[in-house]
């Protein structure tokens, strides 16, 4: 009795078996001519490109959040495809527009400088030495120029290196430069921020903007006709590297630097494309500004390294390119200018006030 239970039991397990695929598939629904269609070209690809999982990495790529393991900001965004624009903007339009308009400033220099050479003093120097810059204002001045220089060198490196020197110098040298160029600017970036920050709060009193250094603005500071427009002890053309340059273009820079070098502030990717493209720009500005500021300060006007190499310049360079300073030293309005020893003409005599 108990055998015939049994047999019935397995005869009627394995029927069930027999008839599941096909209740199964009378029961589901008929699918989409499209997802089918989908599917079997999926299946397809999957014979012919074993590797390639197209679908997946359309998910991937198109920018929406996903799951990840890794806790933090965008750590679910697994690709931005908004990278890839501002990979091919800092590769083409921003560092071509940058290199070529650094090239011809310095073309345009170098013709000016064969032209017109040095430009000299029209009265002969008496000898005699006025202050013009105290140690502390020349420490922080070069504490300045030293840091700006090294950022210019090390961003040039970093953003036009791969292009011109990799082809000259090869991969060993080259990895070691850019290695060396990144860390130098990350790291003097923020010292270059203190720096100019200071600079700003020693020279600000001197750089009010007067009357008379529009009239210098509007003369190009006789940049073509030889002869200085009257400043105060600084004209027009520094007043305009002093706000336009230390001050904007040293703000923004600063601003944009410090989100580049410090991504633990919680910023997004497109945030630091965004401050990339901006601290290219102004960092550019920035440095044709300098250039001009260098050519001035060095080769451009003779006696003017003087100044911020020793603190004094001639009473004749003075008088002939900071004429109403050197009437306010003269009326004894600007006191320690006259603090200079003696040279062989004698003290500048000073005027009571």
């Amino acid at each position: 009795m108990h055998q015939r239970i049994l047999g019935v039991l397995v005869a009627v397990f394995a029927a069930l078996l027999l008839l599941a695929p096909g209740v199964a598939a009378a029961q589901t629904p008929a699918l989409d001519p499209a997802i089918a269609a989908a599917a079997k070209a999926q299946q397809k690809q999957q014979v012919e490109q074993p590797l390639n999982n197209k679908p997946v990495w359309d998910e991937v790529r198109s920018g929406v959040p996903l799951v990840t393991t890794v806790s933090g900001r965008e750590t679910n965004v697994l690709i931005q495809p908004e990278g890839q624009t501002w990979r091919a903007l800092r590769n083409s339009w921003f560092s071509v527009v940058a290199g070529w308009a650094l090239v011809v400033l310095v073309l345009i220099i170098a013709a000016y400088y064969l032209i017109n050479g040095t430009r000299q003093l029209a009265g002969k120097p008496t000898g005699r030495k006025v202050r013009r810059f105290s140690a502390w204002q020349r420490s922080i001045h070069w504490a300045t120029a030293i840091t700006f220089v090294i950022l210019a060198i090390t961003g040039l490196i970093i953003l036009f290196g791969k292009n011109i020197l990799l082809p000259l110098i090869g991969y060993t040298l080259f990895s070691w430069l850019s290695i060396l160029s990144k860390n130098l600017h990350n790291f003097v970036g923020p010292l270059f921020i203190l720096c100019t920050v200071l600079l700003f709060f020693t020279f600000v009193r001197d750089n009010i903007w007067r009357k008379h250094d529009f009239a210098w603005i509007g003369s190009f500071g006789g940049l073509f006709s030889g002869k200085d427009a009257p400043s105060g002890k600084f004209n027009g053309g520094e007043k305009l590297w002093f706000w336009g340059g230390v001050l904007i273009c040293g703000v923004i820079v600063a601003a944009s630097g410090l989100i580049l070098d410090f991504p633990n502030f919680n910023q997004t990717r497109s945030t630091m494309q965004v401050a990339n493209l901006v601290h290219i720009t102004i960092a550019t500005l920035f440095m044709l500004a300098g250039l001009g500021h260098i050519y001035m300060g060095t080769i451009g006007m003779a006696g003017a390294a003087d100044a911020m190499r020793t603190g004094y310049v001639d009473e004749t360079w003075a008088k002939e390119h900071h004429e109403y300073w050197y009437n306010d030293i003269k009326a004894g309005k600007i006191p320690g200018a006259l603090d200079a020893p003696a040279g062989p003409a004698g003290k500048l005599e000073q005027k009571p006030a």
